[in-house]
């Protein structure tokens, strides 16, 4: 991994010269990253690593599987998908309808219908259960299996129907046709980040059983930006959903206790966004970091903002809270990056990056984290 100065990815720790260490959640986060780069063969191997640093983790178990399939190596998928719809404890229905496609396309119709009831008894109001049905009604009848046509196809476009329809008109839509439920789950997951919020509070309008599950899902999915996941964590809570909930943060699957959550939640500005921005610019520029470390400095910067909130900080100049940012980055990762460099970087004064960091460490405790990341680091390989 590349970073600033002298020091890239190794730091001397009581007179022992050691590599830092990586969690499960950074070989998910680059096996993702390759995947969408249509590299294939790098996720594999960046996921395969996720698997073995966290083996009982079932959606890095998954995530593989789903990866296998892109690969063409549907056998090996579904032993993956096998193997962890035999755990009661931990059901991902969604493993059965991805075995029905995959032995469907192996050929196997009689055992595709199989999982295709599986699935709908496991989940019967899930993002695919319109499509199980109509897969099942095509490979009972002898048909053809037929794709459905998209919402986009019917050139409706989302953000607008989201945003002037009413609840019973939206209610009515997500009821009777497949595409919008397809577009919905589409742009939550890819599509542009200004309508995400939209959908997310759609679906707590909704406030259905299939809503509130699609919620459940989403805070446990380990793709999705950390700013949305609070909107969902919030939405569940406005639907009355107490109790403790699965959420993936920190590189695997945590309980948050939604009775004790907050009820407010901080409302994105556009100067935290202009300090996200700059931030970013900067790093760019600099060509030196991977992406990995674009993902954690956006958790910093989140993390900060929902820890300190409402005393929110008052941003009278981006480019110092931008540097101070990378400096958090830079102390947590262990990198040789000095507030004398930023400072010339974003030409703002060393003292103004010390005040701004002081602030953020106060809240997060970055040195300590980082200290015992190395100590866990040193405790493993001994």
């Amino acid at each position: 991994m590349k970073a600033k100065g002298k020091t890239t990815n190794i730091q001397s720790f009581a007179g022992k010269v050691v590599p830092f260490a990586r969690e499960a959640g950074y070989y998910l986060q680059r096996g993702i990253f390759y995947c969408q780069k249509n590299k294939l063969d790098k996720a594999h191997l960046f996921l395969k690593r996720a698997v073995e640093l966290e083996p009982d983790n079932p959606y890095n178990h998954y995530n593989l599987a789903c990866l296998l399939i892109k690969l063409g190596r549907l056998q090996e998928a579904n032993r993956i998908f096998e193997q962890l719809i035999s755990d009661p404890e931990q059901p991902i229905p969604e493993c059965f309808f991805l075995l029905a496609v995959n032995v469907g396309l192996l050929d196997d119709p009689e055992k595709a219908c199989e999982y295709l009831r599986r699935y709908l008894q496991a989940d019967p109001a899930g993002e695919m259960a319109y499509e199980a049905r109509e897969l099942l009604e095509a490979l009972e009848g002898g048909r053809d299996w037929v794709r459905l046509p998209s919402y986009a196809e019917r050139n409706l476009p989302l953000e607008r129907v989201l945003r002037r329809s009413t609840k019973e008109e939206l209610s009515s839509l997500y009821a009777h046709d497949s595409g919008f439920k397809c577009a919905l789950s589409d742009g939550l997951y890819r599509g542009p980040d200004e309508f995400k919020e939209d959908i997310l509070r759609f679906y707590g309008r909704l406030g259905d059983e299939s809503s509130r599950k699609i919620l459940r899902d989403f805070v446990k999915n380990p793709w999705v930006k950390e700013r949305f996941r609070q909107l969902a964590l919030l939405e569940l809570k406005r639907l009355g959903v107490g109790g403790k909930v699965q959420v993936f943060a920190g590189g695997t699957l945590q309980d948050v206790d939604l009775d004790d959550y907050p009820v407010k939640a901080p409302v994105w500005r556009s100067e935290w966004q202009h300090v996200m921005d700059c931030v970013t610019k900067n790093m760019r520029q600099s060509k030196c970091y991977d992406e990995g470390f674009f993902a954690d400095v956006q958790a910093i910067w989140l993390d900060f903002i929902n820890t300190v909130y409402p005393s929110v900080p008052r941003i009278s100049k981006v480019e110092t809270w931008a540097a101070a940012l990378e400096y958090s980055l830079a102390r947590f990762h262990c990198v040789g990056l000095t507030q004398k460099d930023l400072a010339l970087e974003y030409r703002v004064s060393q003292a103004s990056i010390s005040s701004k960091f002081r602030e953020i460490n106060a809240a997060l405790d970055i040195d300590r984290k980082a200290y015992q990341n190395m100590l866990e680091y040193i405790k493993r390989e001994r």
